[in-house]
């Protein structure tokens, strides 16, 4: 600030990550938007959430704070799927745990307050948008009320913030009122108990009636999902006892001349120099990439990309890509590969619907499930034309292609598989079929296997015509609403019979606001009715897991204890099509003992406390519990257990 002669700033951006100066990262291209307005912005990264202090850095903000738990959300960053704490945090200097809080956002928000009174506190980013209604949250398996009410938030932004940040900037240095920005699309805030509710609102169920009732849960979620079409949403209203939580229809897509402006702007595409040496993990994977479109029209029901990017793509020009290539190509650091080019999906750069009228009108969930539309363009030619002309920018010698390829598209353009494995693939290329079953599937809103087996033997050709020998890498998700033990075991049969052995799998995690999360909690598909079979016990979901890694001698008692409770026991033994041999390897043996030895060491999950040593106890004549160990909520008083 000294340095630039500023004597205040116009707005403080604090960030549960790192911050670091790439358009990777939300925190880099939201300041830098800002800043090419003409507003003078403080970056508040990783701040000391246990005081109010860190927030007085820059003094008072002459317009607002605004509050991002970070690129990520923070429970999924923090947390695995079975709810264990996670050895480091991939947005964080050196991979280090403890710099952020669980749901940074709310103590982000009263700390602002706290700070400076009256100051407007904005809130958004992944986090803030998948909880901006009620929502299950799987951490503590229960439903919690908008986080607009716990954060005291003045407004929450949801989905992509470049539009709505910069128009909040404008209207507040206008002089408006922060209540005076309620018209705003892409924005939720809450109503005091004697205001009026907009009149064109449409009232989903109450945090009352999704607490209490799965089947009010399951409807209120349908009606917000067929409202997320920016073209035709309607405004929503969900009461919480007299208050009232209004959300607004979605931003309108940017538009390719501000997609070419945001990507465009002077980033240093490095993390601040404050961090020295230290590696930020997640900027190291994408440093050398390049984004060329956002959105997703896939409709994944696990996946939290179209709830906040959106249905409608959003393309960058030619032009535009091929520049920041350029710049990419003149860094005398720049080892000469560019790790990715891409976006969500990899191939849905500058597919539109073919029809806006019927686009305005569509609230169709997938453009490509249970088919693809045929209303949607398809057409890969502009891809194939910018992946040609990027591999001729100087300075660059080989372009990947590592965002996932949606293969049901891809296999309409031979032309663009062809190109895709003579150049843009550096031996394994990465498909996420998912699953084997077509009931998950279909409560996946992903294509069949069959269409997976034809994209591998098409890609394998198109490899072999180049002279090369590649292989796809699946992904597969264990415990998804509707996989039974059942549809884990034909999984690995497939796997089996493929010569599959994949080293990574996923373990469905209900993230806020996912279609699959409602089926999760309440066991009802929102949109059909039908009842969903979850795997909602740990040990069940360990099962799961363990069939898709069938082959890994530690998992040998987890597989079969699931094949006999599946009544499979034809797969234990000897023959071609078992899973597992009737005697368990020594290996599976040295593993379980192992396990066993770390459990009454050193294991512990995320929410157990020790007991107080019995000397300690006998001698203060209390049963107490110590404190918890340090962890994203460093020094917190531990637990007391209740006398009895």
């Amino acid at each position: 600030m000294e340095e630039r002669g500023w004597d205040e700033v116009d707005v403080v951006f604090v960030t549960g990550d790192a911050y670091v100066d790439h358009p990777s990262f939300a925190n880099g291209i939201l300041c830098r938007v800002l800043e090419a307005a003409g507003y003078r912005v403080g970056v508040l990264a990783q701040p000391d959430w246990k005081s109010a202090e860190p927030w007085r850095t820059f003094g008072r903000p002459r317009l607002f704070f605004a509050v991002s738990a970070g690129n990520m959300d923070s429970m999924i960053n923090h947390y695995t799927a079975n709810k264990k704490v996670r050895n480091d945090d991939a947005y964080s200097p050196g991979g280090r745990i403890g710099l952020r809080p669980d749901r940074p956002t709310l103590p982000y928000c009263q700390r602002a307050r706290e700070a400076f009174p009256g100051v407007p506190v904005i809130a958004g980013g992944v986090e803030a948008s998948l909880r901006r209604l009620a929502h299950y949250d799987y951490w503590s398996d229960t439903v919690k009320r908008s986080i607009l009410l716990d954060s005291k938030a003045d407004l929450v932004v949801f989905g992509m913030g470049e539009q709505p940040i910069l128009e909040v900037a404008r209207r507040l240095d206008a002089g408006e009122a922060i209540k005076d920005l309620r018209d705003m699309r892409g924005v939720a805030y809450t109503l005091g108990a004697r205001e009026e509710p907009p009149d064109d609102a449409l009232v989903i169920p109450s945090f009352e009636e999704v607490k209490a009732d799965k089947a009010s849960f399951a409807r209120a979620t349908r009606l917000i999902h067929h409202e997320t079409n920016p073209l035709n949403a309607r405004r929503l209203l969900q009461y919480h006892d007299r208050q009232a939580v209004v959300c607004n229809p979605p931003a309108l897509p940017v538009t390719q001349a501000d997609m070419d402006r945001i990507y465009g702007l002077p980033y240093t595409r490095m993390p601040h120099p404050m961090y020295g040496d230290e590696p930020i993990p997640a900027f190291e994977a994408v440093k050398d990439s390049v984004t060329i479109m956002r959105g997703c029209f896939g409709g994944c029901t696990f996946c939290s990309i179209t709830a906040h990017q959106g249905r409608i793509i959003q393309s960058r020009s030619k032009e535009s890509v091929l520049q920041e290539l350029k710049e990419i190509g003149r860094d005398p650091s720049f080892k000469g590969t560019v790790s990715d080019i891409g976006g969500p999906t990899a191939n849905m750069y500058r597919m539109t619907c073919t029809r806006p009228e019927v686009e305005a009108v569509c609230k169709r969930q997938s453009c490509v499930h249970p088919k693809v539309c045929k209303l949607l363009g398809t057409d890969h030619g502009p891809l194939i034309e910018l992946m040609k002309e990027s591999r001729e920018v100087p300075g660059i010698r080989k372009v990947l292609v590592a965002s996932g390829v949606r293969m049901d598209l891809a296999q309409k353009s031979p032309e663009y598989l062809k190109e895709l494995a003579a150049h843009h693939v550096g031996g394994h290329l990465k498909v996420a079929p998912e699953h084997t079953d077509p009931g998950v599937l279909r409560r996946m809103k992903k294509p069949e296997i069959n269409d997976y087996q034809s994209f591998d033997a098409a890609f394998r050709v198109a490899s072999r015509n180049a002279g090369k020998t590649q292989y796809t890498v699946p992904y597969f998700i264990a415990s998804h609403p509707g996989s039974d033990l059942n549809a884990m075991i034909d999984l690995a049969l497939f796997l089996k019979r493929n010569g599959y052995k994949p080293d990574q799998v996923q373990d469905f995690i209900p993230a806020p606001f996912d279609v699959a999360t409602c089926m999760y909690y309440t066991g009802l598909d929102p949109f059909t009715g039908e009842e969903v079979h979850i795997a909602r016990h740990l040990r069940d979901r360990k099962l799961q897991r363990a069939l898709l890694q069938f082959f890994k001698p530690e998992n040998y008692f987890e597989v079969r204890e699931a094949l006999l409770k599946a009544g499979r026991s034809d797969l234990i033994g000897p023959g071609c099509d078992c899973l597992i041999p009737s005697q368990p390897p020594k290996a599976a043996q040295r593993a379980r003992m192992a396990r066993a030895n770390r459990a009454v060491t050193e294991g512990r999950f995320v929410h157990q406390v020790d007991a107080a040593p019995a000397d300690q106890a006998s001698r203060s004549g209390e049963t107490r519990c110590p404190p918890s160990p340090s962890g994203y909520r460093p020094g917190r008083p531990g637990a007391r257990r209740r006398s009895r």
